[in-house]
């Protein structure tokens, strides 16, 4: 079986040497250029495996060259190298298509990590977005965004509604990248208690605290050499923001009560149904955390923005719940159509299942499906019903109980269909007696 091969392009011959001698103790053969014109020289000669290049070389810089890879050698994993605290240059370089970047002075063990990971990847050849269902363009355009973002190391953002089906989005990235073989592990952000929240994510030692009657691993060491999705990042608490952002910037963690930080290899990925600008701008969200998880963005379209792809979800949500698409009559998937789904893909799936499990008829009708036209403004009456006093409780009332119907009482997929969190929601039906 061929060595792998890898491409390293620096002017400096001791940055080349200590690439060379760290790739040979990995088993990678490698060839060296000292700048841009030789670099793609030998790119065009040759078929390489990964390629590391400095950001600055004596002809241009290490961007143009990223850029220029995409077209002419788009099969090979690139990293550049940068220097300390270059966070900006780092970033174009993940946008324009890097796999991955290495600051100055080389930490061998981060290399280490990154060429392992890039070997997998060049060895990676499956399309897992294919799980993705939909034949609208928006949806083509979708799976090709992950096709080409799984291959990179960037932090990913994933925007869209309630319901859209980010976290699917989010393992799909995951498993179409080299970190298919770790752990992915979500976490949603809203549910975790504040003053638990350091421990669930760094872990703690024993004793550090009352009730730590034994060493717990966090949920960042959990995701180690794998994927950490955060999903609903938006409510992290500000003082967790700077923990998490620490994380991403030094890959380290500390747990409660330890006395040194952990190193791990975890790449980044959140979503959230809010919007991440306008909370920056309001002071709610940090700046500084949200250029580092959005240094590319996917957003997932709502399902009405994609209506020729309904009766194909139908058709395979049906499927699954031993049924079939023609068990839905024409008044029924013209109803199907025709509805604005504020709850998205989720609340198709839970309008199916009950219709399924409802119907006395040989076929489903739209009756059955219990479209109901005031659903879709069940997310804004909750929102702002307590800006208008007490005459809007019953109308909050009525809303939650709907959702918490159409989703057969579960109650986080009741918070979601509402577009609330779901502490949100356990609040306000403790607070409307509804339970």
């Amino acid at each position: 079986m061929n060595k792998p091969v890898a491409l390293v392009i620096d002017d400096e011959p001791d940055i080349r040497e200590l690439l060379a001698l760290t790739l040979g103790r990995m088993d990678i053969d490698t060839v060296v250029a000292g700048d841009v014109c030789g670099g793609k020289k030998c790119l065009a000669g040759q078929r390489f495996d990964l390629c590391l290049t400095d950001m600055r070389l004596p002809d241009g810089d290490g961007l143009d060259l990223v850029a220029w890879m995409q077209t002419n050698a788009s099969g090979v994993p690139v990293a550049v190298i940068t220097a300390h605290g270059n966070v900006e240059t780092a970033v174009q370089a993940l946008k324009l298509g890097a796999f991955d970047f290495i600051t100055k002075p080389l930490d061998l063990q981060n290399l280490r990590n990154i060429v392992e990971n890039a070997l997998k990847l060049s060895k990676k050849k499956s399309n897992e977005a294919s799980r993705l269902l939909g034949d609208s363009p928006a949806m083509h355009e979708l799976r090709q965004l992950i096709d080409r973002v799984a291959r990179s190391q960037a932090p990913i953002h994933i925007s869209g509604e309630s319901g859209t089906g980010k976290e699917l989005v989010a393992r799909l990235i995951h498993d179409s990248g080299p970190r298919a073989d770790g752990p992915f592990a979500p976490v949603n952000c809203g549910a975790i208690p504040g003053e638990l929240m350091e421990s669930e994510f760094f872990g703690h030692r024993k004793g550090s605290f009352t009730g730590a009657v034994h060493d717990k691993v966090g949920l960042v060491q959990s995701a180690n050499t794998g994927t950490l999705f955060l999903d609903e990042i938006a409510d992290l608490p500000l003082s967790m923001q700077v923990k998490l952002l620490r994380v991403i910037q030094e890959q380290t963690v500390r747990p409660v009560g330890a006395s040194k930080e952990e190193s791990v290899d975890v790449r980044i990925l959140s979503a959230t149904h809010k919007n991440l600008s306008e909370m920056v701008k309001n002071g709610e969200f940090r700046e500084d955390l949200f250029y580092r998880i959005n240094v590319i963005e996917l957003h997932v379209p709502a399902l009405r923005d994609r209506g020729e792809d309904i009766l194909t979800l139908a058709s395979h949500i049906l499927r699954r719940l031993g049924s079939s698409i023609d068990a839905l009559d024409d008044s029924a998937k013209n109803g199907l159509r025709n509805y604005a789904f504020p709850g998205n893909v989720r609340e198709l799936e839970n309008m199916l299942e009950r219709a399924v499990t409802l119907s006395a008829g040989s076929q489903i009708t739209e009756t059955d499906l219990a479209i109901r036209s005031g659903a879709a403004d069940a997310a804004s009456v909750i929102t702002t019903g307590a800006a208008l006093g007490n005459q809007i409780e019953d109308v909050q009332r009525q809303a939650i109980i709907d959702a918490l119907e159409k989703t057969r009482y579960n109650k986080t997929a009741a918070a979601k269909l509402l577009g609330l969190t779901f502490r949100q929601l356990r609040y306000r039906i403790k607070k409307l007696g509804i339970e």
